[in-house]
């Protein structure tokens, strides 16, 4: 079974508790193991607009706010081989553990990976942000 370390639960300080109890379920049921990156989970709108200034982020947090600026979307990143991984099949692993376990705790989620995108990778389409979940806020 796989453990947050203090710099992943340190970076969802501020973030939904349902999401945090999504990630932390999701952790526990996943056949891989993630973590949480810098800027990952809540963003002050300075931190936003100069994650969008430096093309990490659509969202310039001031016009077009970000759902991590009120804490409802979380970052990820997976764990493989002692190292942290970006790709695309390993992040679709950890969405679909997060899926899972908002399911079970009655959260509506939305991953990134499933936003329109014409990316074909291996075939596979996937979004244009597949280490991204936030909450559905309706």
């Amino acid at each position: 079974m796989f453990e947050f370390s203090q710099k992943s639960l340190d970076r969802m300080e501020g973030v939904n508790p349902k999401l945090i109890r999504v990630a932390h379920l999701a952790l526990k049921i996943s056949k891989i193991d993630f973590g949480i990156p810098e800027h990952g989970g809540k963003r002050e709108d300075d931190e936003q607009h100069q994650l969008f200034l430096d093309g990490k982020s659509k969202a310039d947090g001031y016009d077009k706010l970000s759902y991590h600026q009120s804490g409802n979307a979380l970052d990820f990143y997976a764990f493989v081989n002692g190292r942290a991984s970006w790709e695309h099949d390993h992040l679709a692993m950890v969405a679909a553990a997060m899926l899972q376990a908002a399911a079970q705790l009655n959260v509506s989620l939305e991953w990134g990976g499933f936003w329109s995108s014409n990316e074909l990778i291996n075939g596979i389409p996937y979004g244009w942000d597949c280490a991204h979940i936030q909450l559905s806020i309706e």
